[in-house]
């Protein structure tokens, strides 16, 4: 991921670009792993890498964020979770260009290096929301905007990073309260998932539901139970249960 040159490909359009570090990282990733673990499978972003009849299965993204690293952007970062019978047991998201180690095995708390991380007490006023625009189906972009607007009205502010992985991270280390998303893959947000939840916060589907870790799904997360409801509360005054999430891809 550090090298100094690579190759940037466009995936059906410009707004989803990969690059020839993307699939170096998930190759080298797809062999130590199922080496680490005999017989477990792995469900990767890149190259339609989805081997998920396993008990145990890896679930990674070489690079979430890929299009700021195509730009040199420092926010992006390499996320592999552990899913065991569909519950996360192990998360790491790795920044190279910070050295920032966010890791969390479950039961075990959250860290990013050897620091201890803990969510915010921040209230929903004075709350900051991480979020995005479904870039990828710009179809959702309306309610995206209509949902952040509803959400900015009554909260502190409004951030975009352009990593699912890093912005869920960012919000268990206390600083940020608040995130939505429209529609995120499971390798974006599988590793961090874990990481949030033994920092004491909270990530869930639409309706507050439990998280699928095999399909696209809406998140929706926050520091504590009082700030997730309300933000439950504004998403659903905008969305109705979509057919999307039952898409595998």
């Amino acid at each position: 991921m550090m090298r100094d040159s690579f190759g940037v490909y466009i995936k059906g359009s410009v707004t989803n670009v990969v690059t020839d570090a993307d699939i170096a990282v998930q190759s080298f990733l797809y062999r130590e792993l199922t080496s680490i673990l005999p017989g477990s499978g792995f469900l990767g972003e890149e190259e339609n890498m989805d081997d998920t009849g396993h008990s145990f299965v890896w679930i990674v993204d070489p690079i979430d964020g890929t299009a700021n690293f195509s730009r040199r952007i420092p926010e992006c970062a390499i996320s592999v979770a552990l899913c065991h019978e569909g519950d996360i047991i192990l998360g790491v998201v790795y920044n190279p260009y910070h050295d920032w180690l966010f890791s969390a095995v479950k039961g075990g708390g959250a860290f990013m290096n050897d620091t201890p991380l803990h969510v915010s007490d921040r209230s929903f006023d004075n709350g900051i929301l991480l979020t995005a625009l479904s870039l990828y189906r710009k179809e959702y972009a309306k309610v995206c905007s209509d949902i952040i607007m509803d959400a900015y009205s009554q909260c502190n502010d409004v951030r975009r990073y352009g990593s699912c992985a890093l912005e869920l991270c960012y919000l268990a280390c206390g600083w940020y309260e608040l995130y939505f998303e429209y529609r995120v893959m499971p390798w974006d947000y599988a590793a961090a998932y874990l990481i949030l939840s033994e920092a004491g916060g909270i990530l869930t589907a639409r309706d507050g539901g439990q998280l699928h870790f095999d399909r696209p799904t809406l998140l929706i997360g926050a520091n504590n139970k009082d700030n997730h409801n309300k933000l439950v509360q504004i998403v659903s005054r905008h969305t109705h249960e979509s057919l999307y999430e039952q898409e595998r891809q």
